[in-house]
C-alpha cells in the first residue's frame, strides 16, 4: 500500500474513532490492556471490536444481554446502514462475520434469520445477524467483521412491487 494511501486510511480510522469516543464509547484505564487479557467485567460489560468495511477498528463495551445491533446504535458507531430494520428481521444490514471459536458457541440460527442471511452479500460459514446475537460473558474481547458489501432486503422487495 502506498504511503499516501496508508496515511489516508489511518486518518480516516482516527476520525471514526474520535466520533465514536465523543458519542459515548467509554475509554478507561483497563481499555489500554488487550481485551482478551481482561476477565469478564464484574459490572456485566463485554468489550467488542468491530472491524468496519473500510478496515477501521471500532472498540466499545456493552452490557450482557444487549444485542450487537443495540450496541452499534447506542454507541453511535460509524457503520453505514447497519440495522436499517431496527432488529425486526426484515433486512440483512446487520450481517456480521464472527471468529470461529465465538461462532461455535452461539445459539442456533432460527429459520427467520437464515432466510435473511440467504439474501446477504458476502455470506460465510460464520455469518450471523447482529440483531439476533446477545452479548454473553464468553464474548469479551471478541472481534467481529462487517462485510464489505451490504444488502438491504427491503429495497429488493420495494423494487419488486414497482415492476
Amino acid at each position: 500500500m502506498a504511503a499516501a494511501a496508508r496515511l489516508w486510511m489511518t486518518s480516516r480510522c482516527l476520525l471514526a474513532g474520535s466520533r465514536a469516543w465523543l458519542s459515548g464509547v467509554q475509554r478507561t484505564r483497563s481499555w489500554l490492556q488487550p481485551a482478551a487479557a481482561r476477565p469478564y467485567s464484574s459490572d456485566g460489560t463485554v468489550t467488542v471490536k468491530f472491524i468496519n468495511r473500510d478496515g477501521c477498528t471500532l472498540v466499545t463495551e456493552g452490557k450482557v444481554g444487549e444485542s450487537l445491533l443495540d450496541l452499534v446504535v447506542e454507541k453511535n458507531l460509524d457503520i453505514d446502514g447497519f440495522g436499517a430494520c431496527e432488529g425486526t428481521l426484515a433486512c440483512s444490514t446487520c450481517h456480521l462475520l464472527f471468529e470461529d471459536h465465538i461462532f461455535q458457541k452461539l445459539e442456533s440460527v432460527t429459520d427467520e434469520e437464515m432466510d435473511m442471511l440467504d439474501l446477504a452479500y458476502g455470506l460465510t460459514e460464520t455469518s450471523r445477524l447482529g440483531c439476533q446475537i446477545l452479548l454473553q460473558p464468553f464474548m469479551n474481547g471478541m472481534t467481529v467483521r462487517v462485510p464489505e458489501s451490504v444488502a438491504d432486503v427491503r429495497q429488493a422487495m420495494d423494487m419488486g412491487k414497482n415492476s
